[in-house]
């Protein structure tokens, strides 16, 4: 039976996110959520708190950076995210700070899972991230 970590990272690569617009791939940026800190399901109002929290930290990098929703394929399962133009450093710091697993890095537009933790997986290349893209006209409530 696969412990807890072995199943999320399973999960964690099978993906999809959507946004409102599509991202420059000129520059590479993070893609990190505060939802569910540890793996573990908070309630929506606990994520809105956690994801506020995430987003004044990131204001504080003065960068770019654009909301958008990671997701699991079917829709099942989807977190409030946010692409910030940052390098990755960062990216895993911030990951780390908001008791994630893992944030996903895009490079000259190649999508890699990438665990803030260093002894529990190593670095997985996804692929292209325009095959995990989806666009929407708008949110669906997560």
């Amino acid at each position: 039976m696969k412990n807890v970590i072995d199943a999320l990272w399973d999960e964690y690569q099978s993906s999809h996110f959507l946004l409102t617009q599509r991202l420059s791939h000129d520059l590479p940026f993070a893609i990190v959520t505060a939802h569910n800190p540890h793996g573990l399901l908070l309630s929506p109002s606990q994520n809105r708190l956690l994801d506020r929290q995430l987003q004044s930290k990131i204001q504080q990098y003065k960068c770019l950076y654009r909301s958008l929703i990671g997701a699991a394929p079917d829709l099942s399962h989807m977190e409030k995210s946010w692409a910030i133009f940052i390098d990755k450093e960062q990216a895993l710091e911030l990951g780390r700070e908001f008791n994630q697993h893992a944030i996903y890095y895009v490079n000259k537009g190649l999508l890699s899972l990438v665990a803030c933790v260093d002894s529990i997986k190593e670095e997985v290349d996804m692929g292209a991230f325009n095959h995990r893209l989806r666009l929407v006209s708008e949110f669906p409530d997560t």
